[in-house]
């Protein structure tokens, strides 16, 4: 009993911080709630009109949507490049840091949910893929093990945040033979989550572009070195508007992890190039309009070759020590890996698989103003989910909110 007025006062006092706060902050959340309502906005008119309002044909049936929930499951799985120094080694400097990461996860998953229900043409119909209400058709659907592992990772994620706050408020010691397993429990969770979404687009046989063994290493290496680039702007944001320590050896070895990561992921992009144009089949049409462009057809050559070009660049920038250590050069590097996955991820990855389409047509698809309203305001809700989970944990973390002595 005596745990559960702990918890209710810890909730109260959590709510009262998210409430709170000087000018900026209320300025931050109410541009956040300008984006949601302006997205909201735009669903609403998606859903009388139907999928039509968007870009989306018969031709490219998955777009905008899609390719942002296949970056954010990345961003999201990122979180064990934290874990993993942390726990597994047992680094004290990045062990501090460890539960901004598992925030980060939270706010991505959150987002990667709601991209999946505004790319539902009768969101109505959500209830058939819930596990004991629906027919998930598990194990023989990969959708099932999609829903199950980005559910049971947002719990998991959750509820160590949740768990290590709530000691933190109320100055008592985690547990460790719960909070140890749960967190050595994300780490193949984390894998999962990213291997599964790539396994969703290689088992399509139809689709040669992604029928590819090397796609789900590709994801995963492409996630390890995009997450923690979005992780250490933030970081040094949170140094210069709290008074929280974050080390810099801490944050220089997660850009030297992010080197090696990004160094390998341009590995795999040049060997299922090279397997492409080397064997010359029919399949090579899609890599062709990609990076070459087909029938007159350009669009994506030069997001392609960016993307290519971004990534090496940061993959210098952060594997040189003189420029991995210093701010400007490393920012520019996180900025750099960013635009390269993010691009991958979204024209590189979702619109060659499905153009030209099986009669050889091309559609030339770019997002419609109701998709890109719409992904604003799912941001403004990840991000929203993100700021107000920090209102919380950097004051806990500074020993700033605790709970009052009887």
């Amino acid at each position: 009993m005596e745990m559960l007025r702990a918890f209710a006062r810890f909730a109260a006092d959590s709510l009262g911080r998210m409430l709170s706060g000087n000018r900026y902050y209320y300025a931050w959340v109410g541009f956040l709630l300008l984006l949601i309502a302006a997205g909201s906005a735009a669903y609403l008119g998606q859903l009388r009109d139907g999928l039509i309002v968007t870009h989306m044909r018969d031709q490219v049936s998955w777009g905008f949507y899609i390719g942002n929930f296949t970056f954010l499951v990345g961003v999201a799985a990122a979180a064990i490049m934290l874990v993993i120094p942390a726990y597994v080694y047992d680094w004290e400097p990045i062990r501090e840091i460890t539960i901004l990461g598992e925030v980060l996860a939270v706010s991505a998953l959150v987002m990667c949910l709601c991209f999946v229900l505004v790319d539902i043409g009768r969101p109505d119909r959500f209830w058939h893929i819930l596990p004991l209400v629906g027919r998930l058709n598990f194990p023989t659907s990969m959708l099932a093990w999609d829903v199950i592992v980005l559910n049971l990772y947002l719990l998991l994620n959750w509820f160590v945040v949740t768990y290590l706050l709530y000691c933190g408020y109320t100055r008592i010691h985690y547990v460790k033979a719960i909070v140890l397993p749960l967190v050595l429990f994300s780490i193949p969770m984390a894998v999962s989550i990213h291997t599964v979404t790539a396994f969703l687009f290689n088992g399509l046989a139809s689709r040669p572009f992604w029928n590819s063994a090397i796609l789900a290493p590709r994801f995963l290496a492409s996630a390890f070195c995009s997450g923690p680039a979005i992780l250490l702007v933030l970081l040094q944001i949170l140094r210069k508007v709290t008074s929280l320590r974050i080390k810099d050896e801490a944050i220089f070895k997660v850009a030297e992890l992010m080197a090696y990561t990004m160094g390998f992921t341009l590995f795999l992009t040049f060997a299922e190039a090279f397997k492409e144009f080397y064997s010359n089949t029919e399949h090579l049409v899609y890599t062709k309009y990609l990076w070459f462009g087909l029938q007159g057809h350009h669009t994506l050559v030069p997001f392609a070759w960016a993307s290519a070009g971004c990534g090496l660049a940061a993959f210098l920038l952060l594997l040189v020590p003189r420029t991995r250590k210093n701010w400007v050069t490393l920012n520019i590097g996180c900025a750099l890996i960013y635009a390269s996955v993010y691009i991958e991820k979204g024209m590189g990855l979702i619109i060659p698989g499905l153009t030209p389409d099986p009669l050889g047509e091309i559609y030339v698809y770019t997002p419609s103003l109701t998709e890109l309203l719409v992904a604003a305001g799912i941001f403004g809700v990840g991000f929203l989910v993100f700021t107000l989970m920090l209102k919380v944990a950097v004051p806990i973390m500074l020993g700033e909110m605790t709970i009052p002595s009887d």
